[in-house]
């Protein structure tokens, strides 16, 4: 079966007020589930029926189930509603059931005289190659990336460094959306794992994702870079955080994630 494109798969969502609902085919799989930034898009598409254009600062995400290929179901509610800020509770859901808890802020720009950017540090010469694609031995949604590791090492390498930068291209078309920024801040997979040799299982209790800005639909999906870091490690939990940097060094957003490593 052909793979699907992001921008095509969400363009297929059916939309409703605090609703959204699409057909994910099985090339987005992260393992048993969705790939998890695939799962905070579509949840954050059911809120924005209810913020359309109040630009997003935070997503925090807690995949509490696994979410299985097919028709997906998201919820949206207004949990609180203020003059330049506003919550929003996104979920995705199997009936009653939540398989994944999405709660995002919104807020409008204000004057400040406060304004400070990360900037980007240089990279190393690095001769390393793109990870390609391969079935069966790397999980199916890694096919629409094209990741170069420019420090750090890829799962399973037995070569565990706590630090990674990331060279990061999306195979998609057209320029970045805010669906596209939030895939790509959580492509990179747990730091633990390249500690390991063999395969195990491994999966993202909840992360948490803060724009440093809205101003990304001029940037094309080539030429992004995820720096992060293993925070800290042990009884089978890790800690990582990470800085998303769009073409040209512009910070895009910030993340921390917390996951389970079985090995």
């Amino acid at each position: 079966m052909d793979a699907t494109p992001y921008s095509k798969l969400m363009a297929s969502v059916a939309t409703g007020e605090g609703e959204a609902r699409v057909d994910v085919p099985e090339d987005w799989l992260q393992g048993r589930t969705l790939f998890g930034g695939l799962q905070a898009a579509i949840a954050l598409r059911a809120m924005r029926t209810l913020v359309p254009e109040t630009p997003l600062r935070s997503l925090q995400v807690a995949f509490m189930s696994p979410v299985p290929g097919g028709p997906v179901t998201a919820k949206a509610r207004v949990l609180r509603s203020g003059k330049n800020v506003a919550y929003v509770e996104g979920s995705i859901v199997d009936g009653d059931k939540t398989l994944c808890l999405v709660v995002g802020a919104f807020g409008a720009a204000r004057p400040s005289v406060v304004n400070l950017r990360p900037q980007q540090p240089a990279a190393p010469p690095s001769d390393a190659e793109a990870a390609t694609y391969a079935p069966g031995r790397r999980l199916a949604f890694t096919q629409h990336f094209r990741p170069r590791w420019v420090v750090g090492a890829t799962p399973y390498s037995g070569e565990g460094v706590s630090h990674n930068m990331i060279e990061l291209a999306m195979n998609d078309t057209g320029n970045a959306t805010e669906a596209h920024v939030v895939a790509m801040a959580d492509f990179i997979p747990p730091i633990a794992l390249a500690y390991l040799s063999e395969p195990a299982p491994a999966a993202s209790l909840t992360w948490m994702l803060e724009l440093l800005t809205d101003d990304f639909g001029a940037m094309p999906l080539e030429g992004w870079r995820v720096d992060a870091e293993l925070m800290a490690a042990g009884g089978g939990y890790t800690n990582q955080s990470l800085v998303l940097w769009g073409p040209g060094g512009v910070p895009v957003a910030l993340g921390r994630q917390s996951m389970v490593v079985f090995g």
